[in-house]
């Protein structure tokens, strides 16, 4: 059961437990004072506390190695913040930013809205992940839909450059607005090596694993060595019409 969400304005994120969390994990009076002052520049009003990860107790919406991301407030606007910890193994958020904006670039992910060296700011997509959404669906078609364009948004990533990273396993990586999916979290994207969206992707939807026995179960067994012949396909040749034939083999 979700805690009760607490909202506290931007002077009383100062105090503890919250300024624990601006500074996860190791707080200082200098890192706090610097972090604050960014939130301010960044126009954020307050933040608000829920989810189903807990830093120092208290309820956030997610919780990695990088970073923890909770609800805030900016102009009246619930928005996401990603707040970079301060052991994170990496110096600032203007990567992520720059992938973001790159996704952006081609309809994915949520809308990037601003960043500083702590924190980044975007869209705040309220749903829920992907395996779970499935578990509440029954409708093959809806589904089926659903999938093509998971695959879509994949191929369109592929297509610009920009790989995300983490899609052969993503439980965490695509996030349902009602029956619309929004692939989240590029940290470890990168627009320097090959892209692989599609074929991690359809790895983890169609192929091994939990999900993939889930998505078979409700919109009908798919030949899998059809499914990786087509993939090796587009693999070795990354055009729109090879990657059809994935989706036809994935999907259709």
């Amino acid at each position: 059961m979700l805690k009760k969400a607490r909202v506290i304005g931007f002077e009383g994120l100062s105090e503890e437990p919250y300024a624990s969390i601006i500074c996860y994990p190791h707080t200082t009076k200098a890192k706090l004072k610097g972090r604050l002052e960014e939130l301010q520049k960044l126009g954020v009003e307050a933040l608000e506390f829920i989810g189903g990860k807990e830093v120092t107790n208290i309820p956030v919406l997610g919780k990695g190695c990088v970073g923890i991301v909770v609800i805030a407030y900016r102009k009246g606007e619930k928005v996401a913040l990603k707040i970079r910890r301060v052991d994170a193994d990496r110096a600032h958020m203007q990567h992520e930013a720059d992938m973001l904006r790159k996704a952006n670039s081609v309809n994915v992910g949520p809308n990037f809205l601003d960043v500083s060296r702590n924190f980044l700011l975007m869209q705040f997509i309220d749903g829920v992940l992907f395996p779970h959404w499935l578990e509440r669906h029954m409708g093959k078609a809806r589904i089926a839909t659903v999938l093509r364009e998971i695959l879509e948004q994949c191929w369109r990533l592929d297509n610009v450059g920009l790989d995300h990273g983490e899609l052969s396993h993503a439980p965490k990586h695509i996030v349902m607005k009602k029956d619309e999916p929004f692939i989240v979290d590029f940290e470890t994207a990168s627009s320097n090596r090959k892209p692989s969206n599609v074929t991690s992707i359809c790895q983890f939807l169609f192929v091994s694993g939990q999900v993939a026995e889930k998505v078979a179960e409700k919109i009908g067994r798919k030949d899998k060595n059809t499914i990786i012949a087509a993939l090796k396909n587009y693999k070795r040749d990354r055009t729109r019409k090879n990657f059809e034939t994935v989706l036809e083999a994935c999907v259709f």
